[in-house]
């Protein structure tokens, strides 16, 4: 049987694991589109995302659990696909913007699950909720920019 730490611990890994396939998947995104909004744009959230990571490590680390580092089979699917669509999409940057969006409905959707824990840490539950709004925030943006391309 787990502890309440260890609970709480493995979902933020799990969040955490995201947080790093969304920076690769930025970076991605960030290659392979030539209109200077959008590749700014994508480098400014794969930053956002390093730094979330960073702030999910050092909360994992102050519940006294172990951060977990790794690449899901997903992200690598994702990312595959996203080069996939820039070889071959004849609207490249509009590909990217159709997977970043994706992409950024599932991580609101992942934060708003890993908050409904009614017994979070004041601190971890914080955290969460400034990410997620940084997200919303920036899936409102890049559905701005999608009208720009």
């Amino acid at each position: 049987m787990s502890t309440y730490s260890e609970t709480i611990g493995s979902k933020l890994n799990d969040l955490l694991e995201k947080t790093y396939d969304a920076e690769k998947g930025f970076k991605k995104a960030a290659e392979n589109v030539e209109n200077s909004y959008l590749k700014s744009y994508f480098e400014r959230k794969a930053q956002e995302r390093y730094n979330f990571g960073h702030e999910l490590k050092s909360e994992i680390k102050s519940l006294g659990q172990e951060v977990d580092k790794g690449d899901s089979l997903t992200a690598k699917a994702h990312r595959s696909w996203m080069d996939v669509k820039a070889l071959f999409s004849s609207d490249n940057e509009e590909s990217m913007l159709e997977e970043a969006i994706r992409g950024e409905k599932a991580a609101v959707e992942e934060y708003a699950d890993v908050l409904q824990e009614t017994t979070l840490p004041p601190s971890t539950e914080s955290i969460l909720m400034k990410q997620r709004n940084a997200i919303e925030v920036g899936l409102n943006n890049i559905k701005t920019l999608e009208d720009l391309s």
